[in-house]
């Protein structure tokens, strides 16, 4: 009689904890993937409002205006997904051309990372390189928005560290590393979600068409299918590229997919399975 009251009482208590757990088991983050972080579900600010008042765009000769494409600044909602801590490394991208024999990049002399930068991140890859590397891995490039806010959080701040420029907490100016730096060198740049060199370093690419914003005013004709968007700022820091405009979270840079450079690198995503 004893066990059977022992075990009337028990049960309601049994049934509450494993309601319980299960409501917390789904209420946790998902753990990233190795070498990624999470970017947890929900809304972020998106673009930007600010105007070029004072016209430097046109003072620094630069084609395009400033600003416009980034506006109205808005906001948006993702589902939890995940993006690599760091920039895809050489030597990341050497193992994936010697698995799949695909051509290598052409500061890879006779299929080789550089001596010493093996942990530098790769460069000189085009939009479809890039892409094609992360379906390797069991992963995809990030979306712009994804990318976006993988880098500032969701408090519309303008760099991953907050709202003021600083030279010192990103790669902006490597002179004696060739203008990029082992990645994960600028452990104060680190994202709200544990993403590193998201500013500075290297431009990275996104899975994006260069298009206009919801409600949008600015037109331009390159939006369509013709470039795809990247973003961060690179180590270069050349002429009016060495502005800290380019290295805000909001900013938007494009190319042709076919097109590589020097110092345009990429990082890959993955969404929740």
């Amino acid at each position: 009689m004893i066990f059977v009251r022992f075990s009337f009482l028990l049960i309601p208590s049994v049934v509450g904890l494993m309601i319980f757990s299960g409501c917390a088991l789904k209420a946790a983050p998902a753990r990233a993937p190795r070498g990624m972080v999470s970017v947890t579900a929900g809304r972020f600010i998106r673009g930007s409002n600010r105007v070029d008042e004072f016209q430097q765009a046109s003072e620094m000769g630069s084609k395009k205006p400033w600003y416009k494409d980034e506006s109205p600044q808005h906001e948006i909602s993702l589902p939890l997904f995940y993006i690599d801590r760091y920039e895809v490394t050489n030597v990341e991208y050497k193992f994936f051309i010697d698995a799949t024999q695909w051509r290598s990049p052409p500061h890879f002399l006779d299929r080789k990372v550089p001596n010493g930068r093996e942990r530098f991140p790769i460069s000189q890859v085009n939009w479809y390189e890039a892409e094609r590397y992360c379906r390797w891995r069991g992963k995809r490039l990030p979306s712009e928005a994804e990318w976006e806010k993988a880098a500032r959080g969701t408090d519309g701040r303008e760099f991953p560290w907050g709202n003021d420029f600083e030279l010192i907490k990103q790669n902006a100016d490597a002179p004696d590393s060739g203008d990029v730096a082992v990645v994960g060198s600028f452990i104060e740049s680190m994202s709200p979600y544990g993403a590193m060199d998201m500013a500075g370093n290297v431009w990275e690419w996104t899975s994006d068409w260069y298009a206009p914003y919801p409600n949008g005013t600015f037109k331009s004709p390159l939006f369509g299918e013709k470039q795809k968007v990247f973003k961060g700022g690179g180590g270069g820091r050349v002429g009016h590229y060495a502005l800290p405009l380019f290295y805000r979270s909001a900013y938007r840079s494009s190319i042709a997919p076919e097109q590589a450079f020097a110092d345009l690198g990429f990082r890959c995503a993955k969404s929740l399975e």
